[in-house]
């Protein structure tokens, strides 16, 4: 009973988490609401897109007073916002935006203007991140692996919590898991996507580089320890270590074009 109630507590909390981390990263469409002309619109902005196509900006369709146009200019550069008007497509307004290379970032944000009073509301800024193509047999490997490691991660520092000698064996496991999914298959999708294999310590501040390092770190450190007597605590701290950085949105501090200089400025190693 009491490890069946610790593999229900795992899932939850990694189900919970994972949840958590999409609603939060910044990698996932931009909720917005916005009042215009006494009307409510809701709608999302994508901030993610591949590069080679040009991302479809949809919002609910407003009536003939209002004009709405498409603000956006390249990411962190410092130039003026280039605008373009929206357009009636199937009950609905759409606008593109220009396709950029990989790791190309643009700001854009909509602003909605009464064609009598020239009342102007303006939603928040939003940065795209543009990437390359990943193969699935990179991706879907480097997801999984690593939603599973989360997993065990969890159960492990649960069995230690519970003073039970099977954290030992999940935490192997979690360890291997974590080096295959973030550091074998984790490099293969940075590369195809932004062009570099590994773009943390020592070679740039990649915050998802870098807090894998970190995870892998502090769980070898608890499966050395592990491997005469079972050492409860530093199975318990890496679990918890695992668990937030787990939680820190994904792609934060990531892989960004230096539009001058055309290079990703955060990593030097590629794959081939």
């Amino acid at each position: 009973m009491k490890k069946t109630i610790i593999w229900v507590l795992a899932v939850l909390i990694t189900l919970g988490s994972a949840y958590y981390q999409k609603k939060t990263g910044p990698t996932y469409p931009k909720k917005i609401k916005i009042e215009v002309n006494g009307e409510t619109f809701n709608f999302k902005l994508p901030r993610s897109a591949e590069t080679g196509n040009n991302p479809k900006i949809t919002i609910p369709e407003t009536d003939s007073t209002t004009q709405v146009k498409l603000f956006y200019k390249r990411y962190p550069v410092n130039e003026s916002f280039i605008s373009s008007d929206l357009i009636s497509e199937n009950n609905e307004m759409v606008a593109f935006l220009p396709s950029q290379p990989p790791a190309g970032k643009l700001e854009y944000y909509l602003g909605f203007t009464n064609i009598k009073t020239q009342h102007e509301v303006k939603t928040e800024p939003v940065v795209i991140r543009f990437k390359g193509a990943v193969p699935a047999w990179a991706l879907l490997p480097h997801i999984l692996l690593m939603f599973i490691a989360m997993l065990l991660s969890n159960t492990a520092g649960l069995f230690a919590i519970t003073k039970t000698k099977e954290h030992i064996f999940y935490g192997q496991l979690t360890f291997l898991l974590l080096v295959l999914g973030g550091l074998v298959f984790g490099p293969i999708v940075q590369h195809y996507a932004f062009g570099q294999a590994w773009t943390g310590i020592p070679f740039g501040w990649d915050l998802t580089d870098n807090k894998t390092l970190i995870a892998v770190l502090f769980w070898l450190v608890a499966v050395l320890s592990n491997r005469k007597n079972p050492k409860y605590r530093n199975t318990i701290i890496a679990a918890a270590v695992l668990f937030l950085i787990y939680i820190i949105p994904h792609s934060l501090l990531g892989s960004e074009l230096d539009y001058e200089s055309g290079k990703v400025v955060t990593g030097i190693i590629t794959l081939f």
